[in-house]
């Protein structure tokens, strides 16, 4: 009733201060990953090139192919189903055609290709010939990803800090929220992260931590992926550091 007595100019004006008042409240801290706690180096990378039994990482590119295959049964997929390039989320696992998802994190390449041999030998194929190779690897590379302008895998040449990475990456999206954004590390031989307050860092507010080759900075916001948005959860607050 009231509405229709409510000039248009003001019901217009209304709705955009509620639109705002609306994005200010998802504009905040959140997750169970801690804020702001030292986060130890990163395990050291002892070659520039990769060793032979490197193991396959979260954020890894992979080159898999499928040689001199012969389909068990008349009208079964052939090689050029499986072969081609595929990324390893952040959860350590690549999607497969035929498959499905497989873990390859902690494998090495070897590793990676018997485990495919034989899940595409049980069904699919008789003696299946499987190549495994790292196309592209995170080790001497900082990874940015989430809500930032644009993402990817960008060399790191000497020391470099969380708000130089993302200014990497273009600054932060329209739709990203400043203030929770996770850093994913292998210390020890473990992946572990802690979350941090960008916007804090940028007022002077908190310390703006050192990024390493290998880290992962995933920014929050509403266009991320699923599974970047499970990791934000998958901490708990209670540590300083778990692996996840």
């Amino acid at each position: 009733m009231f509405a229709d007595l409510a000039p248009r100019p003001v019901l217009t004006g209304f709705a955009v201060l509620c639109a705002i008042l609306t994005a200010s409240c998802a504009d905040k801290r959140g997750g169970t990953i801690p804020y702001d706690r030292p986060l130890a180096a990163p395990d050291e990378a002892q070659f520039q090139t990769l060793p032979q039994n490197y193991k396959i990482a979260p954020l890894d590119k992979l080159t898999i192919k499928l040689f001199n295959e012969r389909a068990s049964d008349a009208g079964q997929p052939t090689s050029n189903s499986v072969s081609g390039e595929y990324a390893v989320d952040l959860a350590g696992r690549i999607s497969l055609p035929l498959v499905g998802e497989v873990e390859a994190a902690n494998l090495t390449t070897g590793e990676l290709d018997d485990q495919l041999t034989q899940l595409l030998g049980q069904k699919y194929f008789e003696h299946p010939d499987v190549s495994v190779a790292i196309k592209e690897s995170t080790a001497h590379v900082v990874t940015i990803d989430g809500a930032v302008q644009q993402g990817g895998q960008f060399p790191v040449a000497g020391t470099m800090t969380l708000i130089q990475a993302v200014a990497l990456a273009r600054g932060t999206a329209d739709d990203a929220n400043p203030r929770r954004v996770a850093v994913f590390r292998t210390i020890g031989g473990k992946r572990q992260a802690a979350a941090f307050d960008l916007t804090a860092i940028r007022r002077g507010q908190a310390t703006d931590p050192q990024i390493y080759p290998g880290d992962i900075v995933v920014v929050d916001g509403s266009s991320i992926k699923a599974a970047e948005k499970q990791f934000f959860q998958s901490v708990p607050l209670l540590s300083i550091f778990r692996p996840f």
